[in-house]
């Protein structure tokens, strides 16, 4: 044993010698490499920029970064590679791009731009993506894939032929697979790349539809490729299919979210419609109050954003509601059974807020911040994805819709609502003061038309006005789903909203709004109450 002990201690000192080589000899390799950007000739500096990017090491990306944005130089007197930022003295601070280490600050002419043009810096992007497939972040190493499907290049794909054995996440191994399958089919023998036309299939992202078509078109004319033909033929029909199904999707999706606008702004003007008979033309300034409530609190709380909408919707139903209160009790209620004049005066009354928003906040519209949960989209798959915004102004609408519902089912104002749009005569004598109900009414749906407000402020500008361009909508709403239905209202508007945004692609805003309009005319022809007409004694 005590003969063995040397021999022992011998391996492991080699060890531990053989192993410090191994974690010095990457740096000293790049050292070497970056020593030589100071003298290397532009048409050369390529391949050197590969080689740096080759080495793999920890500071790759801090000397290819400043490299492009033209911040990488080096010291005259001794060839030092440093990024550089200038300070407020006119100054240069310094940084070793190896070290990392903070340099004394120098003028100007003490230092010397590393030499590079536009293709370099394409070429480094490239090197920087492909470095990202590395990473230890799924979200970054998708980002990369996604930018070598879009933009390939053989080391990126060298690179994604090795990690694809060790990827443990199942979406970076498809993505992997799919950029592996579509150079297989550019690339490979006939029998790989029919097998590759076949495995692509299923795939939905553009870049494979492209990468099938154009070796469809390069395809010769010869019996041997007739079945490789067949197969990228099936492929790309596949593809269109899937492509057609999804875009029904999205246009369903998008009428939904125009039916929920609509439903939002038909459902407060169907209230009062329907209990009082007054056809309200400063409902759409209603929804303007609630816009710019929404507007207003953002400039009171700028810290605070993400909750913006959240304060925004309670305080838009009490201002645009207590408004609606005060025009019905200082205007409608010397006015009722007198149709034409309270359209004239409710007219009046909107061009009197119009010109008042107008003189509070100029002329000139207003941008409403989206909270960062409204950004963005939910990606369901290549072809498909459902904008936050949208999303959710659909969840609002539907949950606006079922909390009034209960409200006029289950509460005794909604009772009372009820009794007075069946029978007000009977209503009044069964001691219900219909004074009030027609107020309270008439306040509910003047702020839920402000809360239209709030989810319109998050897709379009907010100006003074911004209810006119849905006004006219809310009563088509209202008139085809029935007269005071609250259901009919929610069939009426997603049907509405579905149609238009069906017949727009290959008809154009313009007319598809006139089909619709035309359509409703008929359809009022054949049923003058709407869809959902109302029953009873006093329907007439």
């Amino acid at each position: 044993m005590l003969r063995l002990f040397p021999l022992l201690l011998f391996c492991v000192m080699s060890f531990n010698a053989s192993a410090a080589v191994s974690e010095t000899q990457e740096p000293s390799a790049l050292s070497s490499l970056v020593e030589q950007l100071p003298t290397t000739k532009l048409n050369k500096m390529a391949p050197l920029i590969e080689n740096i990017a080759a080495t793999s090491a920890p500071q790759v990306r801090d000397i290819l970064e400043p490299l492009i944005e033209g911040d990488l130089y080096y010291l005259k007197s001794n060839k030092q590679v440093v990024s550089v930022q200038k300070n407020e003295q006119n100054k240069y601070e310094l940084i070793d791009v190896l070290t990392t280490e903070s340099l004394p600050a120098v003028k100007k002419s003490a230092i010397k731009k590393v030499r590079t043009n536009n293709r370099l810096r394409g070429q480094i992007r490239v090197l920087l993506a492909n470095l990202d497939l590395m990473s230890v972040e799924e979200g970054v190493r998708l980002d990369a894939l996604n930018q070598l499907l879009e933009n390939p290049n053989q080391i990126g794909i060298n690179l994604v032929t090795k990690l694809v054995k060790t990827e443990k996440e199942d979406d970076v191994r498809e993505l992997m697979s799919v950029i592996l399958l579509i150079n297989q089919l550019q690339t490979g023998a006939n029998e790989e790349k029919l097998a590759a036309a076949k495995q692509l299939s299923e795939r939905l992202e553009p870049t494979v539809k492209n990468a099938l078509v154009k070796q469809l078109d390069l395809l010769p004319k010869q019996d041997d490729t007739a079945e490789l033909r067949k197969a990228l033929v099936k492929s790309i029909d596949n593809i269109e299919q899937s492509a057609s199904v999804y875009g029904l999707v999205e246009n369903l999706f998008f009428g939904l979210s125009l039916g929920s606008v609509l439903l939002l702004a038909a459902i407060g003007l169907a209230i009062t419609f329907g209990v009082m008979g007054v056809i309200n033309m400063a409902h759409g300034e209603m929804m303007m109050l609630g816009a710019y409530t929404t507007y207003v609190i953002q400039q009171l709380f700028p810290n605070l954003i993400e909750y913006s909408l959240l304060m925004a919707v309670p305080a838009a139903f009490l201002v645009s509601g207590f408004v609606g209160v005060l025009i019905e009790r200082g205007v409608i209620r010397f006015l009722k059974g007198r149709p034409l004049e309270t359209l004239l005066a409710t007219f009046g009354i909107s061009l009197i807020l119009q010109q008042l928003v107008r003189s509070v906040f100029s002329p000139l519209n207003r941008q409403v911040e989206a909270p960062q949960w409204m950004s963005g989209s939910l990606e369901i798959n290549p072809m498909l994805s459902l904008t936050y915004n949208r999303l959710y102004i659909i969840l609002f609408a539907l949950a606006v819709f079922f909390t009034l519902l209960m409200i006029l089912k289950k509460s005794s104002l909604g009772l009372h609502v009820r009794a007075v749009s069946q029978n007000r005569d009977m209503a009044r004598a069964l001691s219900v003061k219909s004074s009030w109900v027609d107020a309270i009414t008439f306040g509910l749906g003047s702020g839920i038309a402000g809360v239209a407000g709030v989810a319109l402020s998050q897709l379009t500008n907010v100006g003074p006005n911004l209810g006119q361009a849905y006004i006219i909508d809310s009563f088509l709403v209202v008139v085809f789903g029935g007269v005071g239905n609250l259901w009919g209202t929610l069939v009426a508007a997603m049907t509405m909203g579905t149609f238009n945004k069906f017949l727009e692609p290959s008809m154009g805003p313009v007319l598809a709004n006139i089909i619709v309009l035309v359509g409703l005319v008929l359809f009022i022809q054949k049923r003058p109450k709407g869809l959902f007409p109302q029953k009873g004694r006093s329907a007439e």
